[in-house]
């Protein structure tokens, strides 16, 4: 062969080289971004199952106890992102307390209890609760979500780990509801005002 054949060949090598690394690379980190997002989805619903449940027998009176249902439900012990889970940190599980209400047509309904109209603390939600089971203050039952911060439970979007992927849209919402146990309620607490 010719010492111009040569540094042709060398050309069409290197050109193709090129093509075929641009098309790996972008498979590839396609097939990351994938990867991340059913992790994301998976754990979002690990995230919600354990807030519920650690939130049914937690003190929800106690601002520090419920920071820490928070901080456990993403995985960490003390405030931050959910590990390869950008943007979701701790702020974005929110724990509703859920009243079991009889409606006019004699059918029961799981309503949120607003903030005001929480019992002060978990002595007079049991005591509420035998009151009446079905009264509007009666915690019955514990919802967690991961919602945006500062919504009224809006979706969180997906934030890619490397944009040139071209994802974005809303992360799925996960949500779990379990029942109310103990809610910090301990024989013989003192009752609160």
């Amino acid at each position: 062969m010719s010492a111009i054949n040569l540094h042709r060949q060398r050309g069409a090598t290197v050109a193709e080289f090129a093509l075929s690394v641009v098309l790996f690379f972008t498979t590839m980190f396609f097939v990351i971004e994938v990867s991340r997002l059913l992790y994301l989805w998976n754990t979002l619903q690990e995230a919600t199952r354990r807030a519920a449940y650690a939130a049914a027998v937690s003190d929800f009176s106690n601002t520090a106890v419920m920071d820490g249902v928070r901080q456990a439900a993403v995985l960490r012990t003390t405030p931050g992102t959910l590990a390869l889970g950008t943007p979701v940190t701790d702020a974005h599980i929110r724990i509703d307390y859920l009243s079991l209400t009889r409606n006019a047509d004699n059918s029961l309904s799981m309503t949120a209890i607003p903030a005001a109209g929480l019992p002060s603390c978990p002595a007079r939600a049991h005591i509420n609760c035998i009151a009446n089971p079905n009264g509007a203050s009666c915690i019955r039952f514990v919802r967690a979500r991961v919602c945006a911060p500062g919504t009224d439970c809006d979706a969180v979007s997906y934030q890619p780990l490397f944009p040139l992927t071209g994802l974005n849209f809303a992360l799925p919402q996960a949500t779990t509801i379990a029942k109310a146990e103990s809610l910090g309620y301990q024989p013989g607490s003192t009752l609160c005002p």
